[in-house]
């Protein structure tokens, strides 16, 4: 699994699942992908949709609730997990056991569908679908 991790979420969160994930996965934060300047969502979006095989771990769930950015999502072929507000309000180790817990779901998940996006919760061991 390739998976972005964007500005919303900590640089070490990324660095760690890297880690963690080094000779499985290719984990990487949004600054070590495409540099510390201001990127537009829809130009990360739109590079990430022509690499392909891209999943993203993000904060902003506006990327997934309005309806510009969640149809370039979609479209661009990406498959998101969005924590909700909660799981964005723990410590960053505790974010990291939150992914670790449902990291096998997100795996299947991504092997499964094409695009979509869906919420990380605080406690479920599901993702919630949102588009």
């Amino acid at each position: 699994m390739k998976l972005l991790v964007d500005n919303c979420m900590s640089y070490r969160l990324a660095e760690g699942l890297a880690g963690i994930f080094q000779s499985q996965h290719e984990i990487v934060h949004i600054k070590a992908k495409f540099g510390t300047g201001s990127l537009p969502d829809a130009a990360w979006i739109e590079q990430l949709g022509k690499e392909g095989g891209w999943s993203v771990l993000s904060g902003d769930i506006r990327i997934a609730k309005k309806v510009p950015s969640r149809e370039l999502f979609l479209r661009s072929k990406l498959v998101g997990f969005f924590p909700l507000t909660a799981v964005l309000d723990l410590p960053v180790h505790r974010q990291a056991a939150r992914i670790l817990t449902l990291w096998a779901t997100m795996e299947s998940v991504t092997n499964t569908v094409a695009s979509g996006c869906f919420e990380v919760g605080i406690k479920s061991t599901l993702l919630k679908q949102i588009a």
